[in-house]
């Protein structure tokens, strides 16, 4: 559980930043220039996500149950990964509405995404990593808003052709890592 935990500190700490110290962030943005600080910012994300990986296949070789979740919450979890995939595919497409009207739909879409796996899950690390996750954007989000509000931030909708590519692609993605990356990936089939 320690590198789990860890490793959530480092990762989830330096994607906090701009939420806790965004006055620091633009004076070390400006300091080091825009290369330097991503790519600082890039090792110790990489190094803190390597961390709760490892941590997070450790809780799994002792699992400590806290409950067990019924089955149908893993077919819930399934369902639910779809609309958290098309909001993390409209993070990436310029000009969808769904950005226009959400603003930041990767943070909506991990939110649903631990959400999801919270339901479905009910061992402590399952718990610790999801929600650990869940708090985060929820903090995320509320901040990004806020920034955008002040800085009147707008996010322009450019047309239904760009709606229609986020749905496929985010689809495409759900099935084929519904049906068969999640397993390779992660050792665990979502539909049994």
């Amino acid at each position: 559980m320690t590198f789990l935990l860890l490793g959530l500190l480092v990762f989830l700490g330096t994607h906090s930043i701009r939420i806790f110290a965004d006055g620091w962030r633009t004076r070390q943005f400006a300091r080091l220039g825009e290369k330097r600080w991503k790519g600082l910012y890039s090792i110790v994300a990489l190094g803190g996500f390597a961390l709760l990986v490892w941590g997070y296949g450790q809780t799994r070789l002792a699992p400590v149950d806290l409950w067990n979740p019924p089955l149908w919450t893993r077919h819930v979890a399934v369902l639910l990964m779809l609309p958290s995939l098309v909001l993390l595919v409209a993070a990436y497409v310029p000009g969808n509405r769904i950005k226009a009207a959400i603003g930041h739909p990767m943070v909506a879409g991990v939110k649903l995404w631990a959400f999801a796996h919270l339901l479905a899950n009910g061992r402590l690390g399952d718990v610790v990593l999801f929600g650990a996750f869940l708090a985060w954007a929820v903090l995320s989000f509320v901040a990004a808003r806020k920034r955008d509000r002040i800085a009147g931030t707008r996010y322009p909708a450019l047309g239904a052709g760009r709606d229609v590519k986020v749905l496929i692609v985010a689809l495409l993605g759900w099935a084929a890592f519904t049906f068969w990356a999640h397993k390779w990936l992660i050792g665990v089939a979502p539909l049994g």
